[in-house]
């Protein structure tokens, strides 16, 4: 019988022993949400509570990330895990009386849920030091929402330096409570994104005829570069190209003379982020030369895209399996969203899965990013119980 089983009873007991702490991190952070790079307050509640644990060793990165590190007493790897903090620019708009006290601010993503996983899980694992084996990096990281991201600063930092593997999750609304989602290889893109201005002349619009009308000529622009995805890229290599803003204009009977365009692309594929820029630039330089107009262009790479290590992933459905049961597991399918975990994949072997923390019965149905986005708390200690059980499936040798 493997360790993982024969620990299943203990951890169960004291996962439940954390519960209520869990349930109250959450909702502390989420009345005290902050912005990427600004998670002063979030970071020190962080380091505060993981020193009250002991046999911990506590480091600050950067200036709002925290990594706690526990040695454990029996031979093994060095896991490391990884949880965001940081919130996003929404007004809360829910009704309980944990919401938001900084207004403008949410935690609309489930970020204080998965650092107060991590926490849980520190705790847990602090009590369970004799039976752990080898390293455990808890990696609490700020800046998650904002590109360039947080993930990027803590490898250059460091905190990756001797890990061997490393896993992480995010809740997630659309799945119901109770189910985890596990997707081996590519499972998020790599959110891209992009600006052009097309400067034509402006005139009066009831004389047309005087003017290089930009709104027309930016009218084409957006449709042409849907041609890069139905007729330029193979169509079994996953892409997507949205022009999310178009701004123009101030008055109805005004022709402006530039027009401002925004959005995103995102694939799994590099040679994809290499190839789609330049195919970009070629439709808008040909559109706008052929009505005299100019452009700018600019090309700015997002977060790589989190590409799942297949040996890793399997050991984590192995040990969610043995946990949770089989009919508790999805095998989920890539996303077009991005995340910059894919940063510390970069530097060791790793997976990244969902934790079901939607509940309809509950009414917790908005999506993430809304201004009613909220976790059906029983998540959380089901977050908890995946990532120590994941300890004793990837790290025992």
């Amino acid at each position: 019988m493997s360790d993982l089983i024969n620990s299943l009873d203990k951890v169960n007991e004291l996962v439940e022993s954390v519960k209520e702490d869990i349930v109250k991190w959450r909702r502390y952070l989420h009345q005290h949400p902050e912005l990427s790079f600004q998670e002063e307050q979030t970071s020190q509640f962080i380091y505060d509570t993981l020193e009250s644990f002991g046999g911990l060793e506590l480091s600050r990165p950067t200036k709002t990330s925290v990594v706690a590190k526990l040695k454990g007493s029996r031979k093994g790897r060095t896991l490391a895990i990884r949880a965001d903090m940081d919130a996003l620019p929404i007004k809360e708009e829910n009704q309980f009386d944990f919401v938001s006290k900084n207004d403008g601010v949410m935690h609309a993503c489930g970020h204080d849920g998965h650092t107060s996983i991590l926490l849980g899980t520190a705790k847990i694992l602090s009590q369970l030091k004799e039976e752990v084996p080898g390293d455990i990096h808890f990696i609490f990281q700020h800046a998650e929402e904002l590109s360039p991201g947080g993930a990027e600063e803590m490898v250059q930092a460091g905190v990756m330096d001797g890990v061997d593997q490393v896993i992480g999750l995010h809740l997630w609304a659309p799945i119901e409570i109770g189910k985890i989602e596990v997707v081996s290889g590519p499972m998020m893109a790599s959110p891209d994104e992009f600006h052009i201005t097309i400067k034509g002349k402006g005139g009066h619009a009831a004389q047309p005829h005087f003017t290089i009308d930009s709104i027309a000529i930016g009218a084409q622009v957006v449709t042409n570069l849907q041609h890069i995805v139905s007729r330029n890229i193979d169509p079994l290599d996953p892409l997507v190209l949205s022009v999310t803003q178009f701004i123009a204009g101030t008055a109805h009977n005004v022709i402006p003379g530039s027009v401002y365009l925004n959005g995103t692309v995102r694939s799994f594929k590099p040679e994809l982020r290499e190839e789609v820029p330049a195919l970009m630039e070629r439709i808008v330089k040909g559109v706008t030369e052929a009505h005299g107009a100019s452009y700018e262009f600019s090309y700015q790479k997002g977060y790589r895209p989190v590409i799942n290590d297949k040996e890793v992933t399997t050991k984590l459905r192995e040990a969610f399996v043995e946990t949770f049961g089989e009919e508790a597991i999805k095998d989920g399918v890539p996303t077009m969203g991005g995340e910059d975990f894919s940063g510390f994949q970069q530097k060791a072997p790793g997976s990244f899965f969902m934790v079901g923390a939607g509940n309809e019965e509950k009414g917790i149905v908005y999506p993430h990013h809304h201004p009613r986005f909220t976790i059906d708390e029983e998540s959380l200690p089901i977050g908890v119980k995946a990532f120590v059980q994941a300890v004793f499936k990837l790290n025992a040798e």
